[in-house]
């Protein structure tokens, strides 16, 4: 099976839409009806597995795939020597959080957290704190420096 890029995705510089209800009905629908109680932590180690195909150089790419992927818009707010925090948010958040107060957003932290292994060269572990108020997720990432992957 070949890999994709995400600009191999683009027809003439425009990504494919999906609507939101097609995009509800797998996500939040669907999977769950598939994966059970152990969807949260399914899709976090599914979000792991993508950032593994996927691998990306630089925190910026990691932004730039969130929003070629059209998982929302992904920026820094604040950053430490052991740990990150990035908020997510877009329509499409917005309105999940609204419509299920039990939605999660483990895929997309699972994916940070791999992307954050891949980039810092040591373990991660990334944690979704949605904010049902102002309708973003935030994620904070840790990692230890001692914790190294080489």
């Amino acid at each position: 099976m070949s890999e994709i890029t995400t600009s191999e995705q683009k027809t003439e510089n425009q990504p494919i839409a999906v609507s939101e209800f097609g995009y509800e009905l797998v996500r939040e629908v669907l999977l769950p009806e598939l994966l059970g109680k152990d969807t949260s932590e399914i899709l976090y180690w599914a979000g792991k597995r993508l950032a593994r195909k996927f691998p990306l150089a630089t925190l910026d790419e990691t932004i730039q795939f969130f929003q070629d992927a059209s998982w929302g818009t992904l920026t820094i707010k604040e950053e430490s020597r052991k740990e990150m925090v990035l908020e997510l948010s877009s329509e499409l958040i917005s309105s999940r959080l609204k419509n299920n107060p039990n939605t999660t957003f483990q895929l997309e932290a699972g994916f940070i957290a791999q992307q954050m292994e891949q980039q810092k060269k040591v373990t991660a572990e990334a944690f979704e704190h949605p904010n049902k108020k102002s309708l973003k997720i935030l994620f904070t990432i840790k990692w230890d420096k001692n914790d190294s992957i080489e």
